[in-house]
C-alpha cells in the first residue's frame, strides 16, 4: 500500500509569517489576538480577532504582501487567495520539490480549500454594484472570490497539472483537504499533492454574521489576548482568525528517492456527519467520536499509541466539553496518558484554515517533542480533572503519534492521525 508523508509546510497565521516564528511564539505562549483597527467595529458586539500581523507593526514576523505577490496581481485576488499563495510558496520551497518534466507536472496536484472564500470581496463588490452601478464591477470579481480559484492559482503558479480540487466543509475544511489529498496519493492518482486551507473572513460582514449567530466572544474586547480560553469557565465564544496553512504531501518512496526531508507521515483519516443541527454538535459528541474512531482504525494504531490530541477546542461554552466527552469515550482508561491542547487559544479560530495550521502545529510537536499549551486556561471547567489540557505552559513530552480534530457547522467532522515516519 502506498504511504503518504509530509515533506513541506507553510504557515501564515496571526502569530506571524513562516514556520520557525510560528512555532517559537506558539510554544512560548504568545497570542496573536488583538483589537481590530483596520475596519469599523463600533457597532459590532465582538471587536477583536486574530489577524495577520503586517511588517509595519511586527518587523520580526509581519507580512509584506509585496514581498510575495506583485502589487498588480494582488489587486485581482481576495486575501484568502493571497494568504494561500504565500503559504503554498513556503511549503513548496520547503519541500524542495520542482516538477520539471511533463510527467512530474501531471503527477503533482493541488487540494487547498476554504470555508467561506472571498467573503470580503463579495461584500465590497455588492456595495460597488449598489452605489456605483454594474459597469464598475470588476471582471476579476468572480475569479477572486471562488474558493476553487485558490487551488487554480497555485497550480498555475507552479504548473502542477495533476488533480485540482477544493474542499468546502466550514471549519473542517483544512483537515478534510489533507485527508482527501492523502487518499488521492494512496489511490495512485498523484505522487505529490499540495494540501491545506486558507481563510480571510475577518471583515465587517464576517464578524457581523458570526456575531448574529451568537458564536463569538464578546466579554474580552478590552483584553483581547484573554478571549480565546478553551475549557476555562469564563469562555464565551470563539475568536475569529485568518491565515493559511499548506502542506506538501508525497508518496513515501517518491520522497525518499529524491532525498527529501520527511516531517511526518499521514497515518489515518476519519470523517463523519452529525445529522443533528446546522451549527451545534450533538450533546453526546457522537459525530466527533465516530470521526476519531475512524481515523485511528484507518491508521492501524491503537488508542494507546496516541500521545497528543490537538483538539478542535474553539472556546465555546457548548462545544469544548462535548469534544472532551467524545475523547473520553474513545480513549477511556488511557486518557490520563494523553496530552490535549487547543492552539486556537493562540491563533483564534481560522475556520477553513484551522485544520491545516493545527495539523502543522501537531507535526512540529512530533518533530520537537513539545506539546503546545492551552493559553488562558486559568479556571478549568468542572469535569476536566481527568484530562491533561496543558494549561498555560508548553510541555516537553515524547510525541510519536497525534490526533487532530476539526468539526464544522452542518455537522461535518474530520480527524487526522499523523505520526513519525518509519
Amino acid at each position: 500500500m502506498r504511504e503518504v508523508v509530509v515533506t513541506g509546510i507553510g504557515l501564515v497565521t496571526p502569530l506571524g509569517i513562516g514556520t520557525e516564528i510560528n512555532w517559537k511564539r506558539l510554544i512560548s505562549g504568545k497570542i496573536g489576538i488583538d483589537k481590530i483597527t483596520d475596519f469599523d467595529v463600533s457597532d459590532l458586539p465582538c471587536k477583536i480577532a486574530g489577524q495577520i500581523p503586517l511588517k509595519e507593526n511586527d518587523n520580526e514576523a509581519g507580512l509584506n504582501f509585496n514581498d510575495w505577490i506583485n502589487p498588480k496581481e494582488l489587486r485581482k485576488i481576495d486575501r484568502f487567495i493571497a494568504y494561500g499563495l504565500i503559504a503554498s510558496q513556503m511549503a513548496v520551497e520547503d519541500s524542495g520539490w520542482v516538477a520539471e518534466t511533463e510527467l512530474q507536472k501531471l503527477r503533482t496536484g493541488v487540494l487547498v480549500g476554504s470555508g467561506i472564500g472571498g467573503l470580503e470581496t463579495i461584500a465590497n463588490t455588492t456595495e460597488i454594484l449598489l452605489t456605483k452601478g454594474v459597469r464598475r464591477v470588476s471582471p476579476f470579481f468572480i475569479p477572486s472570490s471562488l474558493i476553487n480559484l485558490l487551488s487554480g492559482q497555485i497550480s498555475i503558479k507552479f504548473q502542477f497539472k495533476g488533480p485540482n480540487h477544493s474542499v468546502v466543509t466550514a471549519c473542517s475544511t483544512g483537515a478534510h483537504s489533507i485527508g482527501d489529498a492523502a487518499r488521492i496519493i494512496v489511490n495512485g492518482n498523484a505522487d505529490v499533492m499540495i494540501a491545506g486551507g486558507s481563510e480571510a473572513a475577518c471583515c465587517r460582514i464576517g464578524m457581523a454574521g458570526f456575531a448574529a449567530a451568537k458564536a463569538l466572544s464578546t466579554s474580552f474586547n478590552d483584553s483581547p489576548k484573554e478571549a480565546s480560553r478553551p475549557w476555562d469557565v469564563q469562555r464565551d465564544g470563539f475568536v475569529m482568525g485568518e491565515g493559511s496553512g499548506v502542506l506538501v504531501l508525497e508518496e513515501k518512496s517518491h520522497a525518499k528517492k529524491r532525498g527529501s526531508k520527511i516531517y511526518a507521515e499521514i497515518k489515518g483519516y476519519g470523517m463523519s456527519g452529525d445529522a443533528y443541527h446546522i451549527t451545534a454538535p450533538e450533546e453526546n459528541g457522537d459525530g466527533g467520536f465516530r470521526a476519531m474512531k475512524a481515523a485511528i482504525e484507518d491508521s492501524n494504531l491503537n488508542t494507546t499509541d496516541i500521545d497528543y490530541i490537538n483538539a478542535h477546542g474553539t472556546s465555546t461554552p457548548l462545544g469544548d466539553m462535548i469534544e472532551l466527552k467524545a475523547i473520553n469515550k474513545l480513549f477511556h482508561k488511557d486518557i490520563k496518558k494523553i496530552s490535549i491542547s487547543s492552539t486556537k487559544s493562540a491563533t483564534g479560530h481560522l475556520l477553513g484554515a484551522a485544520g491545516a495550521i493545527e495539523a502543522i502545529f501537531s507535526i512540529l510537536a512530533i518533530k520537537n517533542n513539545i506539546v503546545p499549551p492551552t493559553n488562558n486556561l486559568v479556571s478549568p471547567e468542572k469535569g476536566t480533572d481527568n484530562f491533561d489540557l496543558v494549561p498555560l505552559k508548553s510541555k516537553e513530552k515524547r510525541v510519536t503519534n497525534i490526533l487532530s480534530n476539526s468539526f464544522g457547522f452542518g455537522g461535518t467532522n474530520a480527524s487526522l492521525v499523523i505520526g513519525e515516519a518509519n
